[in-house]
């Protein structure tokens, strides 16, 4: 997804599915836990939905340990400092976990977290001893110190709100899905010496690409090189490949929703180019993803400022996971996503490219003509495609939150050209100049910047939301029917409809609200 620690970056648009990677070090080297401050993770909570009604869950985020401190165990000694290690402390992997120490966190003063209720509210740069930008959270099971929440998404509905419109280009405001271990993978390894709950919770980071970045000890193997524009950062060799599902990354000018299968159904350790590296096919998982942007879909008045989905107000999204059989043992057939602001269902904004058929969810035949029609790799079929994403998803994800800003490209793969001199079909991705987006810049002219994610809603088709949305695309079994009848999942009703009212068979239409109802499983 995306980097860490004192200033995010290292992230590049075509990247490898979520590396977890301090984790593989603390497992197999027995990381120490820091006392130096207290760990009390931030409550949120969240609703789990059934065609009766929602249930709220007590949960709570932990951060990344990228974001933490990382001392000697003796004393408040740096083991990672700007941007390399300690190499009297750390002089290799089991020295360094014996002598280094992870420790707990001050989640408002020292990063910008602050959670009420339902809602999560993350800061960009937060100044208190040092300057911290950004961070990332992973939601942990209702009631546990032990492990983290794990959705299975596959015939299912994700529902959240967000408020973007403090977010400017340059920055990403993310919530996406990693498969991962409801442990974070500590049982696959002995040896570890975590016995502080919270702490082991917290050492089971992702990061994108075969980047091992501040605070991230699974590369000591010392083959490390310090990043050459990033004081905090650097690149390493060792990490752990998983898919990963990005249900969101946005800022108030651009947003995406992209899929990212790996050939390895479970985490997975990597090293180099098996991890993959930067702008690279290689490796296990595809890095490029199969992407659904509106603005570099052909349609650049759907989302933005005073556009159908105004980001100047908080806004509710929906996505979807369609299965083959309408049941989650079913094949992931489509991937739909739509709007709610206002009171107002807006249905995802269609696709308007040459050589791609006109369609506003991702499916199969969606991803395949892209690769034509933008020029985009074929990874995401030669890994796995919406099949082989499926199957992560019932294997089990975690739900990663996360606010950052991009020292690879300025986060132009998301909300500007790229490449800044492309003419092609899809190198337009949103309107923010190709100027804009540099860390520092950014860093300095928007600290006061935020995104608020809220209302976290999870469960069957139909069930988290009283609107509906309704497909465009083919051969998903979730497209208008071109009879008289409607099939499964599409629209049957509404003020202003005028399409089929029948549903197809095993299924029954369903009133959401005056204006959307929608054909759902009997």
């Amino acid at each position: 997804m995306e980097s860490s620690s004192a200033s995010n970056s290292l992230f590049t648009m075509i990247r490898s599915a979520a590396l977890a990677s301090f984790a593989l070090f603390a497992i197999a080297y027995g990381q120490q836990i820091g006392t130096l401050t207290a760990e009390t993770h931030p409550p949120l909570t969240w609703e789990q939905c059934t065609a009766s009604g929602c249930t709220t869950q007590s949960s709570s985020v932990v951060l990344d340990a990228n974001w933490r401190y990382l001392h000697q165990t003796t004393s408040g000694t740096n083991c990672y400092e700007g941007d390399n290690w300690d190499t009297t402390l750390c002089p290799d992997p089991t020295t360094c976990a014996a002598n280094c120490a992870l420790d707990g966190a001050a989640y408002e003063g020292t990063y910008g977290v602050v959670s009420q209720g339902d809602s999560l509210t993350l800061k960009f740069v937060t100044t208190s001893e040092q300057k911290n930008v950004g961070s990332r959270l992973y939601l942990m099971a209702p009631g546990s110190e032990t492990e983290y929440q794990i959705f299975k998404l596959v015939n299912q509905e994700f529902t959240f709100d967000v408020d973007v419109s403090q977010l400017p280009c340059g920055l990403n405001g993310a919530l996406y899905f990693s498969q991962m271990d409801a442990d974070g993978g500590l049982i696959l390894k002995d040896g570890n010496s975590l016995d502080s709950l919270p702490t082991r919770l917290e050492l089971s980071t992702e990061l994108d690409t075969v980047t091992l970045n501040a605070h991230t000890t699974s590369s000591l193997s010392m083959d490390w090189t310090p990043s050459t524009n990033n004081p905090n950062t650097g690149t390493g060799n060792t990490g752990s490949c998983c898919a990963e599902m990005d249900i969101w990354e946005a800022n108030s000018q651009a947003a995406a929703y992209t899929a990212h299968p790996c050939t390895v159904t479970e985490q997975t350790a990597c090293t180099g180019t098996t991890c993959s590296s930067p702008n690279s096919t290689a490796g296990v998982c595809d890095q490029a993803g199969c992407d659904f942007n509106s603005f570099r879909l052909g349609d650049t008045s759907f989302f933005g400022p005073g556009l159908t989905v105004d980001t100047t107000q908080p806004f509710t999204v929906v996505t979807q996971f369609v299965s083959s059989n309408n049941q989650s043992s079913g094949t992931l057939s489509s991937i739909r996503r739509f709007y709610v602001q206002n009171g107002k269902v807006i249905q995802n904004s269609e696709t308007n490219i040459p050589g791609i058929t006109a369609t506003n969810e991702i499916d199969t035949n969606f991803c395949a003509q892209k690769v034509t029609a933008l020029g985009d790799p074929t990874t995401f079929s030669t890994k796995g495609g919406l099949a082989g994403m499926g199957t992560a998803m019932n294997d089990g994800m975690v739900l990663v939150l996360s606010l950052w800003d991009d020292y690879a490209v300025n986060m132009l793969w998301l909300d500007s050209d790229f490449p800044t001199n492309g003419k092609a079909a899809g190198d337009a991705r949103g309107p923010c100049p190709v100027t804009s987006g540099v860390p520092v810049t950014v860093e300095a002219q928007s600290p006061n910047a935020q995104v608020i994610f809220s209302n976290i809603r999870f469960g069957a088709i139909g069930s988290t939301t009283t609107g509906t949305g309704t497909s465009t695309g083919a051969g998903s079994g979730t497209s208008t029917a071109p009879g008289a009848t409607q099939t499964i999942f599409g629209q049957c009703g509404g003020i202003g409809f005028t399409g089929p009212t029948a549903c197809a068979a095993g299924s029954s239409c369903v009133v959401g609200n005056p204006y959307f109802s929608q054909c759902l499983p009997s």
